[in-house]
């Protein structure tokens, strides 16, 4: 039986039709260099397991159990891409961002987004990995460009992680439980987590993930639609652990925050992981800072946008 992949690699997609259930996964990744140019040696392909360990080479594709066009995650660099990685950020890497002080009031109690909101905390299905612990605080955490370079290629995802993380992390478990809301599918934050070392960190937990689909999109008067992440689904589904007292949230993309701007803190985002790595210290500030305000008992008279002072 023939078997159909699709690598996400780079920020596209690349579709694999011509292997067997015989192929195996060398042969999977001579395919994948014929169509990115990156050699077998420097792929690494994410999810790709057989009776839970990481596949050989030399592993039939038929023994992997793929569905059609079962979708793949690879990090890998081209020979020549090196180069092109240590060069300037091209302009507006960071899609359609706008200041969103003037879109909140407009946004923010509309009934139709409340009701949006209403509905993700009835039908949404919250995973949790470690239970809520009374007392904490709540940090919500971006994935893409907060913690994580996505865009760069690199054999590993700790070449593309924001310095100072697991340190963060820690910092910051000891007085807030720790939740993951990126804008992807939930296979893909699975992925980057565990690549990340995040998931099953013996230093802190995490209590639960969420993904795209807790997003509800919003009518701004002069953007138009755009999709943000609610914290009301949180505080709707854990109203007795987290309010908009005792939550933060982190994100390098402003409008993000457009339900909730008071709880919003935007970061700058972590790209070119190769030139920035050695001088970039925004997560040893920020838990700092989020040491500084866990000592109050109300967070909703800061104004995270001085948090640097």
């Amino acid at each position: 039986m023939s078997v159909s992949v699709i690598i996400k690699w780079g920020g596209q997609e690349y579709s694999i039709t011509t292997l067997s259930e015989e192929d195996t996964v060398l042969d999977l990744k001579q395919s994948i260099k014929s169509l990115t140019g990156v050699l077998p040696e420097r792929q690494k392909l994410l999810g790709l397991k057989v009776k839970g360990k990481p596949a050989d080479d030399n592993v039939k594709l038929g023994d992997l159990k793929l569905k059609p066009n079962t979708k793949i995650m690879m990090m890998g660099t081209r020979e020549e891409r090196l180069e092109d990685v240590l060069a300037p950020p091209p302009e507006n890497d960071v899609v359609n961002d706008f200041d969103i002080e003037e879109e909140v009031t407009e946004v923010e109690n509309r009934e139709e987004n409340l009701a949006k909101i209403a509905r993700r905390v009835k039908d949404y299905k919250v995973e949790e990995l470690n239970p809520p612990r009374p007392g904490k605080k709540l940090l919500v955490l971006d994935i893409d460009y907060t913690l994580f370079d996505h865009k760069s290629c690199a054999e590993t995802g700790q070449e593309l992680m924001r310095p100072y993380l697991h340190e963060f992390l820690t910092s910051a478990y000891e007085d807030y439980d720790i939740v993951i809301w990126s804008a992807t599918s939930m296979k893909w934050i699975d992925a980057k987590m565990k690549e990340l070392g995040v998931t099953d960190n013996l230093n802190y937990k995490i209590t639960f993930m969420l993904d795209s689909a807790a997003m509800i999109t919003v009518h701004t008067p002069k953007r138009g639609v755009v999709e943000v992440k609610p914290l009301g689904v949180i505080w709707g589904k854990y109203s007795e652990f987290y309010n908009r007292k005792n939550t933060i949230m982190f994100d390098d993309i402003g409008r993000n925050f457009l339900m909730n701007p008071q709880n919003g803190l935007k970061i700058r985002p972590f790209m070119k992981a190769h030139l920035n790595r050695e001088k970039d210290k925004e997560l040893y500030k920020l838990s700092l800072y989020l040491k500084e305000i866990a000592k109050l008992d109300d967070f909703s008279g800061l104004n995270h946008k001085h948090w640097e002072r």
